[in-house]
């Protein structure tokens, strides 16, 4: 195949078949949202099966918290459908109100009601529920997020996690059809904010409640989710488990906004492809059938996939910038070709600034690939 070649190949970035089991829950087919002239949301299609907790993830400006307001119904869409259980919702005519969609919402300033205990704010939205019945679900979900002590104290006297739990029971207590949490771990401090993303999972899987989540911090939708859906100027760019979408990204802009991205152009020949750290064999890149021989692509690495060797004699570029990040260093090294890939080594090890090294690829995974000069929405050797 000659370099004028296009090497691509189709991919489907909706089809959750293999990724998700069960009922479809949610829906969204075809949504389309705009303000004024500028499109927000194009053309979106996913579903949400019952159990799971799907994320959407991606920059700011992206039209995630846009697509979780149009789920709510606090928006309107203006093309498209978006069904509940079946039942269409918004679209076609139709419009249910948000208050009659059962639908909970953890919002990122957890709204308590500050004149109300936490008994009280988790009771808010029982109202219709006998008493007896009322009592026992409250006791039933403050038990669940361990405050059965904390009960009959004011969200002033409660830290951001203790809060967040409530917010979290209280939109749990009605038993909605699904859950809606609009980056809800963006107020807590880094420390408290790690452990709540195991707590908040732990509390909505033992709940059972089918959840989507909003967030723009990878590490963050990589760990409470079940699935990822990254979205990108108003689309849905990937959709996955979120191991599946970080070791196989299916286009430039999902590789580089998960993480550290590096890029290694070469020549795919016979056994092995060419690359300016050596020769990278194809049985070690993800789908690179024989088809491929004689383009040129470009292979993705993440900063642990290479290691950047000071003692090697045969050095192929040199080291151009160092970033402590205490457990861990990324050392960025500049290849005789030019290109330039991040190498995470242990804090201990230490490299000098203009430093030669010899870049090694140390991956013992296959790695995903993309053809050569495509851009950030470029297609991924699938």
């Amino acid at each position: 195949m000659s370099d004028s070649t296009t090497t691509t190949r189709t991919v489907n970035r909706t089809d959750e078949t293999t990724d998700a089991a069960g009922e479809a829950v949610l829906e969204l087919a075809g949504v389309s949202k705009r303000f004024g002239r500028e499109t927000v949301i194009r053309d979106l299609s996913l579903s949400v099966r019952e159990g799971e907790i799907l994320t959407l993830l991606g920059p700011s400006g992206c039209g995630k918290t846009t697509t979780l307001r149009l789920i709510a119904g606090l928006e309107r869409p203006d093309g498209g459908e978006i069904r509940l259980n079946g039942a269409i919702v918004s679209g076609a005519g139709s419009f249910v109100p948000p208050e009659d969609r059962g639908i909970g919402v953890v919002f990122q300033e957890f709204a308590l009601f500050p004149h109300l205990t936490a008994r009280e704010n988790v009771a808010f939205g029982l109202k219709g529920w006998d008493r007896a019945d009322r009592e026992r679900r409250v006791d039933e979900l403050l038990d669940l997020v361990n405050l059965q002590s904390q009960g009959d104290s004011y969200p002033s006297e409660l830290s951001g996690g203790q809060q967040q739990r409530v917010a979290l029971a209280r939109s749990i207590a009605p038993e909605p059809e699904i859950l809606l949490l609009d980056e809800p771990f963006s107020n807590l401090d880094v420390d408290l904010r790690v452990r709540m993303r195991e707590e908040v999972r732990r509390i909505i899987k033992r709940a059972g409640v089918t959840a989507v989540s909003v967030t723009h911090d990878q590490e963050e939708a990589m760990s409470i989710s079940d699935r990822v859906a990254v979205v990108n100027g108003g689309r849905i760019e990937q959709i996955g488990r979120p191991d599946r979408v970080f070791q196989h990204p299916e286009s430039r802009f999902v590789a580089g906004f998960l993480g550290h991205a590096s890029f290694l152009s070469g020549r795919v020949g016979a056994e092995a492809v060419e690359t300016g750290i050596g020769p990278v064999a194809r049985d070690r890149v993800h789908g690179l059938a024989s088809e491929y021989e004689g383009s040129r692509i470009e292979i993705l690495v993440r900063p642990d996939d290479v290691r950047a060797d000071r003692t090697a004699s045969n050095a192929n570029g040199r080291v151009v910038s160092r970033r402590y990040l205490g457990p861990t260093v990324l050392y960025e090294v500049e290849l005789d070709t030019g290109e330039r890939v991040g190498c995470m080594h242990n804090h201990d090890e230490r490299i000098d600034p203009d430093e030669r090294v010899a870049v090694v690829l140390e991956a013992d995974h296959e790695l995903s690939w993309f053809p050569q000069g495509a851009d950030v929405a470029g297609t991924a050797g699938d």
